[in-house]
């Protein structure tokens, strides 16, 4: 479609027989489609604009890789995989995945889930292009999707980074797990919630313990916290 026109995908899989009509597929769709079959393959491979990841590869565990990917960049993840069990789950995301869908999948949830994360990830809605977000130590560049906290630049995953924004929008406002989930993923969200919970222990980890209030049942809110 004309829609994805530009966008350009690395699928990572090693088995041709799925990789081959997978990438055809895709290619209709509109993407431009980059393939890896190999974890070494992956992490060389030149910049795109998402990854999909199949844990099961021949060289390197997925894990790996998917820490690897994040380390070097905020591309957008989703992991492909066969494992349904929450911890496998809850580690990916914390790892940096952005979602994930479960062996066998259809062709149209998969190009659905690329599309949410493509929009999720390309921009903050009823924001201008020039705007900054500064709360105590915290300043969001929106138009560049950085952070920086205390002067120092911070190094988030696209999911944290619209959660941040999210939280920091309105500072000192509780937000309800279900406000949260609705926003910073989508409405039509099917995994476990503690995703979000992942996302805020990753965050407080990465700027200051207390700059993420837990409202007990009800929710989460950014303090406006000073530097220390």
């Amino acid at each position: 479609m004309r829609e994805c026109g530009g966008v350009r995908l690395l699928l990572v899989e090693d088995d041709p027989s799925i990789s081959v009509p997978l990438a055809d597929g895709l290619r209709r769709e509109g993407f431009e489609v980059e393939v890896a079959a190999t974890g070494a393959q992956a992490l060389s491979a030149p910049p795109v604009d998402l990854v999909l990841l199949d844990l099961g590869l021949p060289d390197l565990e997925g894990r790996v890789v998917c820490r690897e990917l994040r380390s070097a960049s905020a591309v957008p993840i989703i992991v492909v995989t066969a494992r349904s069990d929450e911890i496998d789950r809850v580690v990916l995301l914390e790892l940096g995945a952005d979602d994930y869908v479960v062996k066998p999948f259809g062709f149209r949830e998969l190009v659905a889930r690329i599309r949410a994360v493509l929009r999720r990830t390309a921009s903050v809605p009823g924001q201008t292009p020039s705007a900054m977000l500064e709360v105590g130590a915290l300043k969001i560049d929106l138009r560049g999707r950085s952070v920086e906290f205390e002067g120092e630049a911070v190094v988030v995953t696209p999911k944290e980074y619209d959660l941040l924004v999210c939280l920091a929008s309105d500072a000192g406002a509780v937000k309800t797990r279900e406000q949260l989930m609705r926003e910073v993923w989508d409405e039509h969200w099917w995994g476990s919630t503690k995703t979000l919970d992942v996302h805020v222990a990753s965050l407080r980890r990465k700027l200051s313990p207390d700059v993420i209030d837990t409202v007990r049942s009800v929710g989460y809110r950014y303090a406006d916290a000073e530097p220390s």
